[in-house]
Formats: C-alpha cells, sequence, structure tokens
C-alpha cells in the first residue's frame, strides 16, 4: 500500500524568521492522524531567515538528523561541537541522555533551507553523540546513496535505530528501482522535482508511506531530489 501525503497538507507556520513545514505533528503543529510513521518521528523542511536561527535549546532520547539542501547552517552543543552544515553532509545528533545545541544561518544574506529529521532511538538513555559527514554529489546521482544507518555501513553515519536513510538527485528521465522485504516499511520525501513511484505521481513537499511493497519503481519526470527511508 502506497498513501500520498500532500506538502498542501503539512502543518506549516510562518514566524517571520522561520518558515517551516511539518509532515507530523510537531510544536504547535497537531494531528492525531500524523503522530509519526514506524520509527520516523518528524520531517520538518525549515527555511531559515539569514543571520538568524535557533537558540539553544535542550533534546534528549531522539536520534537527530540535518540534512541541508540550500545554504549552510551553523551547530554548536553541550558536547563541545562546533560545525557549519552544508549541502551533501549528513549530521547526526544522538540526545540520549540530555543535549543542548544551537543552530543559526551562517550566512548573512542568504536563507537555509534544510530537513530536520527525528527518529525514535532503540532505547533510552544512551550516550549523547554527534556524526557528520559529506556525501558529495557525484554519491547520490542518479543512485541511492546511503547517508545513515544502524550499522554505519557504507560510510554511512550511525544511528541507534534499525533504519536506513538514502539520498538521491534522480535527474530527468532516469529511474531507480528499489526492493525491501515484506516485513520491512518506506517512506520517500521529496526535496524537489517531481516524481512518478510505483504509478503515483508527487511533487516537491510531498511525502510517500510505504506498506507491503516488495519493490518500488521511481522515475523522475524532470530534475528531483529525495530522501527515501527504510524502516522496521
Amino acid at each position: 500500500m502506497i498513501q500520498i501525503r500532500k506538502s498542501q497538507d503539512r502543518g506549516h507556520f510562518d514566524h517571520g524568521w522561520l518558515r517551516t513545514y511539518h509532515t507530523f505533528s510537531f510544536s504547535d503543529y497537531h494531528d492525531p492522524k500524523h503522530m509519526g510513521f514506524r520509527h520516523l518521528r518528524v520531517i520538518n523542511e525549515d527555511y531559515v531567515a539569514p543571520a538568524d536561527g535557533f537558540e539553544e535549546h535542550p533534546h534528549r532520547d531522539m536520534e537527530i538528523l540535518t540534512y541541508i539542501l540550500e545554504g549552510a547552517l551553523e551547530h554548536r552543543d553541550s558536547m563541545g561541537n562546533g560545525s557549519v552544515i552544508r549541502p551533501g553532509d549528513m549530521q547526526r545528533m544522538s540526545a540520549g541522555t540530555g543535549v543542548t545545541h544551537s543552530e543559526f544561518n551562517a550566512s548573512k544574506t542568504e536563507a537555509v533551507h534544510l530537513l530536520q529529521i527525528w527518529i525514535l532511538p532503540e532505547s533510552k538513555g544512551i550516550q549523547p553523540g554527534y556524526e557528520q559527514k559529506n556525501f558529495p554529489v557525484e554519491s547520490r546521482a542518479n543512485r541511492l546513496k546511503l547517508l545513515a544507518s544502524r550499522s554505519g555501513e557504507e560510510g554511512s553515519v550511525t544511528i541507534h535505530q534499525d533504519v536506513r536513510v538514502y539520498a538521491s538527485l534522480l535527474s530527468a528521465g532516469n529511474e531507480l528501482r528499489y526492493e525491501t522485504s515484506g516485513d520491512r516499511y518506506a517512506w520517500l520525501q521529496l526535496a524537489s522535482g517531481e516524481l512518478n513511484v510505483s504509478g503515483r505521481s508527487v511533487r516537491a513537499g510531498d511525502g510517500l508511506s510505504i506498506s507491503g511493497e516488495e519493490k518500488l519503481l521511481i522515475r523522475a519526470n524532470n530534475d528531483s531530489h529525495f530522501l527515501l527511508f527504510d524502516l522496521n
């Protein structure tokens, strides 16, 4: 079964410094029909104004992934990490027993566009941790590139859950096939472009929940950028 979560149906807030779209319930947006999908709890699409951002705030017991689409985001946390996250980077922060961090647009002139993803961990109370890796454009072009996994295989960042996160930059007219076992699930989030996924048309901002499907045929109607989550 494949179900579409339309972009326009997401929760949306414009705070001036932040325009944000919530695929699942988050903060002041609550929809009991959209509380997450399997271990995937949050997908927020954020546009942060120049020289602004999220002041220091706490998290715990969550695997937090940040994926930059455009611009650059400056990160600092209570573990002593400080970095700038750019397109092609995948950042993983395991909040575990508790961590505080801040995130600011690193540019004074350009907005930053990102996806922030929360995944429920396998267990609570783990030691907080941080990891950031870059995946060049050519590694994601017209293929599914593994960015995050429990085992850290293929150079992916390591998350504390049986979830695999892929990214692809799929050129117009190209297609990919993805096979999953019958007891696994998948979520596809389209960041830009237009896809046909096993007969379903999706546009930028749309998401797809996928269950009971043994294979997916993903074809780009135009140049497209998406994330694919393989979930237990």
